[in-house]
Formats: structure tokens, C-alpha cells, sequence
């Protein structure tokens, strides 16, 4: 058929666009191989890693609060900040005086009950030798029973009063002691070997013990043993277990790798806004002191580990071609639990490789194949502005 456009015939010109998008069409949806459309990346070799990652502090070992048991003002200081101390060393003194006063009165309470007990028994001996008179004397005639009955009473009641007084002895010896516990609790002293990591007091501040137990210090008992806690999401806690190597990096040395394991997992849950954590304890020598109280790390707990791992990125098991003239080798590309597959550009072609997967690191995924070695690329993804690509998107065929 000839076609007329001398005249501008509006029927001759809508037959020659039909035509025109005809051939476009044809020629954009006709299946074609284009290798230069996709994205590929080479099959390796090597190690996997997989790992939990959290964020967690570093803190010592052991750290003890050294408060103070009385109130006063803080009269001398002794420790600051890093300084070294021995178990038994003084860092602080509260204002002694108010209790030694209560130690001297105690002391003079104790004299006082002793003289009276010395006072109590020259009594007793004196009714004694009374009522053993008396009473011989009733026997003649010359003292009446009641008079001697009256000198017995007598001395039972002074030797009653000698128990009383030991008695009294005993508690003013009791309240003495106290008052010197009193006395000995204003010298603030460190109960363990350590660096002191905290210190919460100066030099002539008041403080209060009445209802809680103040802290003055805050003693790290080993520095070069540090723990790492960290919170982990109760979705990874279940791949955590205790002896698992650990990675992190704190801020202040990012170039800087630190080691350790995980010493802990402690089964107490923490609930923030409906999210459950654990805690995960890892343990880190710290010989050259590198680490500090209260550094930021990020941590990476070691959970599964393969050497000399087959590998692909993990973009490659993702992968599936639509509408780009793929082999699919009769599959439907649904596939389920580890057997997957890998698409692989042969002779211009994409071709499906069935693989079984093992653990991935985020990046990289494990492979098992005998028909993947080093080398071969695998898509990952389609090439932007691609024919392949544009077709695929295009063609309202594509499936």
C-alpha cells in the first residue's frame, strides 16, 4: 500500500505513526541477550565471618564505692582522681572531734561504773560481816530476829547490787566501743588495691549519712582487666554464647582493634519503650591501660565462622532476571529454604546455577556448588539505562 502525503491527508499520517510505534515496540520487547546490561561480581574464596553487632561501654572489672558511714565535715583529702591506693589506705578524713567527745564521755561512763562496782562491794562485805554478827547474836538474847532478818536483807540486796553493777560495766564498755566505731569510721579508707576512678567530695563539704550512705570514691579495683557490657536485641541473643571471640573499636582509637570474649549473658531483660534487650558481657585485657571508664565501643561478637568459604555477594541469590531472554532451565524462580540460585552470564546468556547457602556476613553469602568456581561472575543486579534493563521495565509482558 502507497501511501500519500502530499496533501497532508490527516488519515495517511495517523497510519504512519501506527507504523512508526509498531516498530518501536517490536523493537525494544524482542528478547534479546545484552551482557554489558547487568551488574556482575567475581565468585571467591575466603573467610566468613558472621557477627552480632552492639554498642556497649567499658568499664572495670570491679569498681567499689568507698561512702562514709558518719556525718561531718570533710576535714582532710587524701586521694584524687588516678590515684593509686592500697587496701586499708586512708583518702579522706570527717571532723573527728564530735566523736571523740562521745568516746571520752563513754570512757568516763565505763570509769564511773567501775568505781561504783568497787563502792558495791566494800557494801556487800560490810552487810556481810553485819548480818553474820547479828545473827549470832539472836542466838543470845541480845539482837531481836527482826533486826537480824532486816541486816540479811541488807545483804542480799548489796550483792544483787554487785550483779547490777557488772551489768552496767558491760553495756558502758558496749557504748564505748560504739563511740569508737564512731570514731574509727571518720577515717575513709580504701578497702581494696586499685586506682581511683571517681572522687564525689572536696575539701571542707559537709556531708550526711542519716538516711543514705554517701559516695565519696569510686575505686576500680584492676585496670588492666576491663569488661565490655553491651545490649543486645533479643532477636541476636539466641546465636550469643559464652567463650564467643568479640571485636570493637572505641573512638579513641579507631584504627585500633581490640580482642576479647564473651564472659556473660545475663538472662535479666531490659524493656525500653517495648524493646528487649540483654546484656552481654565481654572480657578485654587492658595491659597498656588504653582503655578507660566509660569509652563507647562498638562491638562485633563472633557467632559462626567458615575458612576458605565459596562465596557470592549477597545481592547474586537475590537476583532474578524478568523479561531479559534468561535460561531459566523450566524453573519459576521461586525456590525455598538454603537451595537457591545464582545467575551466571555464559556466551552472551544468562544461566541459572543452582547453589545451597550457609551463613552470610551481610556482604557476602556461602556457596556450595560444583558448578561455581573462583572466578565466574555472577549478576547482581541490572546496569542502569541498560536495554535489558529498559525492557524489562517496559514490556508490560514482563513477568
Amino acid at each position: 500500500m502507497q501511501l500519500d502525503f502530499r496533501h497532508g491527508s490527516p488519515r495517511n499520517w495517523l497510519l504512519a505513526a501506527a507504523a512508526v510505534a509498531v516498530l518501536l515496540a517490536a523493537f525494544w520487547l524482542w528478547p534479546r541477550s545484552d551482557a554489558a546490561g547487568f551488574v556482575t561480581a567475581p565468585v571467591a574464596r575466603g573467610e566468613i565471618v558472621r557477627s552480632i553487632n552492639a554498642t556497649g561501654a567499658v568499664n572495670p572489672v570491679v569498681t567499689v564505692q568507698v561512702g562514709t558511714y558518719v556525718s561531718g565535715v570533710v576535714q582532710t583529702l587524701e586521694c584524687d582522681f588516678n590515684t593509686r591506693v592500697s587496701a586499708g589506705q586512708r583518702c579522706a578524713k570527717i571532723d573527728p572531734r564530735p566523736y571523740q567527745v562521745a568516746v571520752d564521755q563513754a570512757r568516763a561512763n565505763l570509769v564511773a561504773a567501775q568505781a561504783q562496782l568497787t563502792k558495791d562491794r566494800a557494801s556487800l562485805e560490810f552487810a556481810k560481816r553485819v548480818w553474820e554478827s547479828d545473827r549470832g547474836l539472836v542466838e543470845q538474847g541480845v539482837v531481836s530476829k527482826e533486826t537480824a532478818d532486816s541486816d540479811q536483807s541488807a545483804y542480799d540486796q548489796a550483792r544483787a547490787q554487785i550483779g547490777v553493777d557488772e551489768a552496767t560495766i558491760v553495756q558502758r564498755r558496749a557504748a564505748l566501743d560504739a563511740a569508737q566505731v564512731q570514731l574509727d569510721y571518720t577515717d575513709i579508707v580504701s578497702p581494696v588495691d586499685g586506682v581511683v576512678v571517681s572522687r564525689n567530695v572536696d575539701m571542707g563539704q559537709t556531708v550526711a549519712a542519716s538516711f543514705q550512705t554517701p559516695t565519696l570514691f569510686l575505686i576500680a579495683r584492676d585496670l588492666t582487666q576491663m569488661q565490655v557490657d553491651t545490649s543486645v536485641s533479643e532477636s541476636d541473643v539466641g546465636a550469643a554464647k559464652v567463650g564467643q571471640d568479640a571485636t570493637f573499636t572505641v573512638e579513641a582509637y579507631p584504627d585500633r582493634v581490640f580482642r576479647g570474649k564473651v564472659a556473660q549473658l545475663r538472662q535479666a531483660p531490659i524493656t525500653v519503650q517495648n524493646v528487649v534487650t540483654y546484656n552481654i558481657v565481654v572480657n578485654v585485657d587492658n595491659p597498656d591501660l588504653a582503655l578507660l571508664p566509660g569509652m563507647t565501643a562498638n562491638v562485633h561478637i563472633v557467632t559462626d565462622r567458615r575458612a576458605n568459604a565459596l562465596s557470592v555477594p549477597v545481592q547474586a541469590v537475590r537476583f532474578e532476571p524478568r523479561g531479559s531472554g534468561a535460561d531459566h532451565d523450566g524453573k519459576d524462580g521461586k525456590e525455598s529454604g538454603d537451595a537457591k540460585r545464582v545467575w551466571v552470564l555464559r556466551d552472551g546468556k544468562l544461566v541459572a546455577v543452582p547453589v545451597q547457602v550457609g551463613i552470610d556476613d551481610g556482604n557476602s553469602i556461602e556457596v556450595v556448588s560444583a558448578e561455581l568456581a573462583p572466578g565466574d561472575e555472577v549478576v547482581v543486579d541490572r546496569r542502569a539505562g541498560s536495554r535489558a534493563g529498559n525492557a524489562a521495565k517496559r514490556s508490560p509482558f514482563a513477568f
